[in-house]
């Protein structure tokens, strides 16, 4: 027995070595090696006793350490004190030693808010992630934005969440924000505890905003506290499981006082507890058993059931406080630990890439294959900030890990933990942990594995932004910073995009409203000292077809050598609303009337087309798009042919299928004192709005009300107006939706230049396959001319190294060139200009190349045809003269087309000029 008591103690000593100290790289086999340092159970015989009993014991370590670790996110509708709450979570747990106020005096500002103008504004901007101890657990902590604009901050939190707290103002209620945060907790399938914060403000109504959590967010909850008096009056709370009373006493409630329930609270209590068994009751079978046979319910029976019940999604415990005020924050954290999953109780999943993305159950284990999504990218001071949620396995600093989808392996130079800005390094890290690694690049949803598996993460919801403004630089001298600060705002957030107007050529930045661009141009300005210009806003208009309409259409061109043939019969329609796609191609072919491998060139083709419709240029949505017959030619069809005839075909066909716009609508929540409802309706209407809820709010009004977007520019200032400035509103995305029949009319006729040359854009690319190596031989000239060499032998390795897939010159020289300066000239002269001009114009300079492509370009000069009507043998032959040698890349003369040669011999005249 002494013997086997030593050997569970030595393997003990084992265990703890392994977790508590990192591995080395080489191998140590002795028996003091193994007591004092590092080891791995491969150096144990597979069928040692020992070896099967370290097992054991070191998988039930990590059970119980996984047990222990909870990883949470507080969210909620703007101003309802989720980062007060954090802050109070953070002192009371002893990571911080002094409380500072969201808008404190003292201009410290709350931990949780690191950037300067979250302190100045008093709103977070950023999700920021921490990590505490309470209670012999660990909690990691992510606190996200309330505001609407800063959605996929929330959105990227809860993706890698295990639990959440839903803080609710008890004065406010169930606000806008409060539903669309709620909404994205069911769609990550995210368990949930709610927290009626602020019961010490004037009109806190803790009652009021359950009911309205049951009625407006469909939760099944209960209150699992209730409050011994209200605003003024608010001195602690009565716990309903154990029937204890709590009080909060100390300067900064840190001392937790438990006393009997106050005899006027008893009936409340004992009322209370018996409506939270019930509700408990109706999702758990074991509750509900010893409930119906009238057996008494101890609080472990009742905090057991609360937990399954819970995590299971079906029942949403209530807890009450009041952050700011120091009371309730405690038990809201024993809460944490009682009610909400640790890890390996929360179902994740990966798909196998390398058994066609089959669904793989990730046990959470650290003995596991690593499997870790990148879910927030940062740029810091050292480089790329990357956020991991760890699911499965083990990593360590040095480690080699690989991201699945791109392919690259990478090394993990720097492994830390966030306390807001600050961090802590750290040697590794295992699954259920979140951590964030330096120096390694990838996009906001990669996944990295250690490489002996390819497992890749469903990635994240990103909505569509749904409002733009054009932005430059003041000063031209700002060495780069213009470009810089873009880039790395649009790396950071999936929901920021960067454009460019392909008319005027200005720089067209998108996002979720007025205050998420704001915030990046102040961002811009103080981070990386360029003050920029904006435009007025604009709003990101689609279209869709509203019919089903048939397409036929047979692309065939002969102009020597091999021609293009192609044929696609079928019909478009709109999808069934509710769908969720965007767009939708099905192939319905019977037979071998069209090749198999064509069929993707098609399904490219329409992609391409639905990117800008004809009405507004804009992109065409909810299409369906059915190929139901064709033709093709032995010789003359390829890809390419096909390709150009479905974006023939989609624009043969998309005026009968009855295009309309659709415009962003915004889901708008107005409080305001009733006396103001009038004029607030009035105007309402007026913007076109759809009024659907009207609530009453003590002497306050609620109205919700559906808005288009682009009739909410300056409403801040206009509600101030008509309330005398007491008057707040808050508005999210809710959908696109048809314009009325005057905004189409009047956005229809608005802009016919510009949609005269998206027209261009999207013509045919004539000789594509043959146009390759000719047109590199247009931009070394064009280089040669401006003595751009460097930039020619880069672009000679390139042609070199690929052969016959040279990418096309504006792919190549988007790189390197700049575009903008003369897009807005190109496109204010493709006009009425002799064809000589409009090739001159289009043809010699880089920069066009880069903008536009030669298709495009090409075919505007064809549309010319009475004035280059010139002969196509004596255009080779002059080509030939002016030494142009094409031949020397292994495209033949007599295979370029007319139009191009006349290109070719126009370029070279200038050239040799």
């Amino acid at each position: 027995m002494a013997a086997r008591s030593a050997r569970s103690s030595t393997t003990r000593r084992l265990l703890y070595s392994f977790y508590t100290t990192s591995l080395n790289p080489a191998p140590q086999t002795s028996t003091a090696a193994l007591l004092t340092g590092n080891f791995h159970l491969r150096y144990f015989s597979a069928g040692s006793a020992a070896a099967a009993r370290l097992r054991d014991e070191k998988e039930a370590w990590w059970k119980e350490s996984l047990q222990k670790l909870r990883n949470i996110g507080i969210s909620a509708h703007i101003d309802s004190g989720k980062t007060t709450l954090t802050e109070r979570v953070l002192y009371y747990t002893g990571r911080i030693h002094e409380i500072h106020e969201v808008r404190g005096k003292d201009g410290v500002g709350a931990k949780m808010d690191s950037m300067d103008l979250e302190r100045e504004k008093g709103i977070t901007i950023q999700s920021a992630a921490t990590y505490c101890n309470w209670k012999d657990y660990q909690v990691n902590i992510i606190d996200t934005p309330g505001h609407v604009d800063f959605t996929i901050e929330v959105e990227r939190a809860l993706r890698v969440l295990d639990g959440a707290i839903l803080v609710l103002c008890s004065v406010g209620g169930v606000q806008s924000q409060s539903i669309t945060v709620d909404r994205q907790m069911r769609r990550y399938e995210v368990p949930r505890l709610a927290f009626i914060n602020k019961l010490d403000r004037m009109g806190a109504d803790p009652w009021k905003v359950m009911n309205q959590a049951r009625s407006k967010l469909r939760h099944h909850s209960a209150a699992v506290q209730i409050p011994i008096g209200l605003e003024d009056d608010f001195k602690g709370l009565v716990d309903l499981v154990n029937m204890k009373a709590y009080y909060f006493h100390g300067s900064s409630g840190e001392k937790v006082v438990t006393e009997d329930v106050p005899a006027d609270h008893e009936a409340l209590a004992i009322e209370k507890r018996r409506e939270l068994v019930e509700v408990v009751s109706e999702v758990d079978d074991k509750l509900a058993e010893a409930f119906l046979s009238d057996e008494p319910i101890s609080p472990a029976d009742l905090e057991e059931a609360i937990r399954r019940a819970t995590i299971a999604r079906k029942f949403v415990p209530v807890f009450m406080g009041s952050a700011f005020k120091n009371k309730g924050v405690q038990p809201l954290l024993d809460g944490v630990l009682s009610y909400l999953p640790c890890p390996t109780e929360v179902s994740n999943y990966a798909l196998d890439q390398s058994k066609n993305e089959e669904k793989v159950t990730l046990s959470g284990s650290p003995d596991g294959p690593l499997v870790a999504l990148a879910f927030k990218l940062e740029e810091g001071r050292f480089g790329q900030l990357t956020y991991l949620r760890i699911y499965e396995g083990v990593i360590k600093k040095g480690d080699f890990i690989v991201n699945v989808n791109t392919g690259k392996k990478v090394k993990v130079p720097r492994l830390v933990r966030m306390h807001s800005n600050e961090m802590e390094d750290i040697q590794q890290a295992h699954a259920g942990q979140i951590v964030a690694v330096f120096g390694v690049d990838c996009a906001s949803g990669d996944t990295f594995t250690d490489g002996s598996v390819r497992y890749t993460m469903t990635s994240m919801s990103v909505p569509e932004p749904v409002m733009s403004l054009a932005i430059s630089a003041v000063s031209k001298d700002s060495g780069g910073n213009f470009s810089k600060a873009l880039n790395r705002f649009q790396k950071e957030d999936p929901t920021f995009r960067v454009g460019l107007d392909p008319e005027s050529g200005q720089t067209i930045i998108s996002g979720m409203g007025e205050l998420h661009l704001d915030i990046y141009v102040e961002r811009m300005r103080r981070e990386y000292k360029v003050d920029a210009t904006v435009g007025k806003p604009r709003v990101n208009f689609r279209e869709t077809i509203t019919q089903r309409a048939e397409f036929d259409y047979l692309h065939k061109k002969q102009s020597g050598g091999q021609g293009q043939y192609g044929r696609v019969i079928g019909y478009v329609e709109p999808l069934p609303p509710g769908s969720g796609a965007k767009f939708e191609f099905d192939n319905m072919l019977v037979g071998q009337a069209i090749p198999p491998n064509f069929v993707p060139a098609i399904e490219k083709g329409f992609k391409e087309a639905v990117n800008s419709g004809s009405l507004i240029g804009h992109p065409v949505e909810n299409v369906r798009i059915v190929l139901t017959d064709g033709a093709s030619h032995a010789v003359d069809s390829s890809e390419l042919a096909f390709k150009l005839a479905a974006i023939y075909a989609f624009r043969q066909c998309y005026t009968a299928a009855k295009p309309v716009i659709l415009e962003p609508v915004m889901l708008v929540e107005l409080k305001f004192p009733t006396e103001f409802q009038g004029s607030v309706t009035g105007d309402i209407n007026k913007r076109k709005g759809m009024i659907v809820g009207n609530d009453q709010e003590g002497d306050d009004c609620v109205i919700t009300a559906h808005v288009p977007l682009n009739n909410m520019f300056g409403y801040s200032t206009a509600l101030r107006s008509m309330t005398q400035g007491k008057g707040e509103f808050t508005m999210e995305y809710l959908e696109h939706s048809q314009v009325s029949q005057d905004v189409q009319t009047q956005l229809d006729g608005m802009d016919e230049s510009m949609k005269h040359f998206q027209q261009g854009l999207i013509e045919v690319e004539i000789e594509a396959e043959d146009l390759l190596l000719a047109r590199h031989e247009l931009v070394e000239i064009d280089r040669v001319r401006n003595g751009n060499r460097e930039a020619l032998t880069a672009l000679r390795k390139r042609a070199k190294t690929t052969n016959t897939s040279v990418p096309s010159p504006f792919e190549s020289i988007m790189r390197d060139v700049d575009p903008r300066p003369l897009v807005k000239e190109v496109c204010a002269t493709c006009g009425d200009h002799t064809s000589r001009e409009k090739t001159l114009l289009m043809f010699p300079g880089t920069d066009v190349f880069a903008a536009i492509p030669f298709h495009a370009a090409h075919t505007i000069l064809e549309k010319d045809q009475a004035r280059l009507d010139f002969d196509s043998k004596k255009l080779q032959s002059y080509v030939k003269e002016k030494s142009f040698s094409i031949s020397e890349k292994g495209v033949l003369a007599d295979k370029i087309s007319p139009g191009v040669l006349r290109s070719l011999v126009t370029l070279t005249d200038k050239a040799k000029e």
